[in-house]
């Protein structure tokens, strides 16, 4: 029997690897999107947003479990980020709740371990908060730092790998995971059976995760050349968040380094909590991280990215 997923984010890094994923697993999805998409099969394409109720109806009918991924991960103020991920997901679960779905997997963040460091963990744990309330069969996942192909967000790192440079946060560790693992993660407690009423912090089982450095010479690796590291200090960061934020005030955008992802790189611990990691006869990742890089490398090139 076919299960239907509703997905919000299927247009983004991550969401859209679960998309596909979760089609050649044999789904069919329901995926949220603001823009009309080229068709694909297995998806049928909601158009609409967290802030449309209606489009959310539409998107959960007849589905047998919602996978919410979408989230806003930089805003202009805290009220961005309440918007976004915390009234999204209030949104998210009345429409579940009224369409009888009752299994819901919520996509957070290790950021909710810390809300005082940044508003987007703060709203990340008060959308945990709002699932845990819900009444619905649910669970949290909570990713570390996501790669895989597609994803901009490293991209720079390996392009300073590649000049043989790599500018890092301060001294601190990492987990990571590729976006195939997290996907098939979600699947899992997407479907019939699955564990719920837990919160998850899933890596690629390096036990300590990642120093920054290791991950640096990881990347390197990657690319094929040797490189070096260069930690920067916590108040240069804040500088340039300050420099960032006041030219993207100028030009009306976002900026890419704010104060809130300032405070979340210095911060010294984003490693899984080893209590909560998934049940390894459940499920564990596949891809070993230093293979996973050179295929997003090979993948970058491929593309002309790198």
């Amino acid at each position: 029997m076919t299960t239907t997923i509703a997905i919000t984010g299927a247009t983004g890094f991550v969401g859209r690897h679960l998309a596909e994923r979760a089609v050649a697993q044999g789904n069919a999805v329901r995926a949220l999107t603001r823009q009309p998409q080229p068709a694909q099969p297995g998806i049928v394409w909601i158009e609409g947003a967290l802030d449309l109720p209606g489009s959310l109806g539409r998107l959960v009918e007849g589905a047998d479990a919602v996978i919410h991924v979408a989230g806003v991960i930089n805003a202009r103020n805290e009220a961005g980020f309440i918007a976004g991920n915390v009234a999204g997901t209030a949104s998210m679960i009345a429409a579940a709740a009224a369409a009888d779905v009752r299994r819901f997997v919520h996509v957070s963040s290790l950021a909710a371990r810390e809300p005082e460091l940044s508003a987007y963990g703060r709203s990340k744990a008060e959308s945990e908060k709002l699932m845990a309330e819900s009444g619905l069969d649910w669970a949290i996942v909570r990713p570390p730092a996501v790669y895989g192909p597609g994803d901009r967000e490293s991209l720079e790192l390996f392009r300073m790998a590649a000049r043989g440079l790599v500018l890092l946060p301060p001294a601190g560790r990492l987990s990571l995971i590729h976006a195939h693992d997290l996907a098939d993660l979600l699947l899992l407690l997407a479907g019939p059976g699955a564990p719920s009423h837990l919160t998850l912090e899933p890596d690629d089982n390096r036990p300590g995760g990642w120093g920054h450095h290791e991950f640096a010479t990881a990347i390197a690796d990657a690319v094929g050349r040797k490189a070096r590291s260069l930690p920067m200090p916590a108040p240069l960061l804040t500088l340039g968040a300050a420099i960032d934020t006041g030219w993207a005030r100028l030009n009306r955008r976002l900026p890419k380094l704010s104060f809130d992802r300032a405070r979340y790189f210095c911060h010294p611990d984003w490693v899984a909590t080893a209590e909560r990691r998934p049940d390894a006869a459940f499920w564990s990742p596949a891809i070993e991280t230093p293979a996973g890089l050179a295929a997003v490398a090979a993948w970058y090139r491929e593309k002309g990215w790198l």
